[in-house]
């Protein structure tokens, strides 16, 4: 779906939206087929996952807040919607070798966004040694569990 793209469905259409780990956040869009007191629940991916992982590989990078618990909450307020619950968490992610980790990086693609073996195949070897060396590469996924209604 783009992103000005309108949802397929009538206003006021569902009691229940859910997702899990959205890109897009349409918060008008939901506000909009959610039924007056209709909730909206999700898993979020918070800013800066995985980013001990991201700045192995990429070099340090800036972590823009527009992926915040605290944005989400804000945005959505601005359409109508109340926070019921927010729970957020950070979550250890443990590598024990290269192959785990460049198999992580092929499926969690915004991890590092234009991941190939070949491009960063320097930092990768760095890497392993790093691993071989302490054992393990600890890193850290953001989460927020987010729960909304609409008024």
């Amino acid at each position: 779906m783009a992103n000005d793209d309108l949802f397929p469905f009538p206003d006021g259409m569902f009691d229940l939206v859910v997702s899990r780990h959205p890109v897009v956040n349409r918060w008008d869009e939901i506000a909009r087929v959610l039924d007056p007191g209709g909730r909206y629940f999700a898993q979020h991916v918070g800013p800066g996952s995985n980013r001990e992982l991201t700045d192995c590989v990429m070099g340090a990078q800036l972590i823009p807040d527009t992926r915040s618990a605290a944005k989400a909450v804000a945005d959505a307020a601005g359409h109508g919607m109340d926070v019921v619950d927010l729970r957020e968490e950070s979550l250890r992610v443990e590598f024990y070798d290269i192959g785990a980790v460049v198999y992580f990086l092929r499926k969690v693609i915004w991890t590092v966004p234009d991941f190939t073996v070949e491009r960063y195949r320097d930092r990768l070897a760095a890497l392993h040694e790093r691993i071989r060396a302490d054992g393990v590469f600890v890193s850290h996924a953001q989460r927020f569990l987010i729960e909304l209604r609409k008024a």
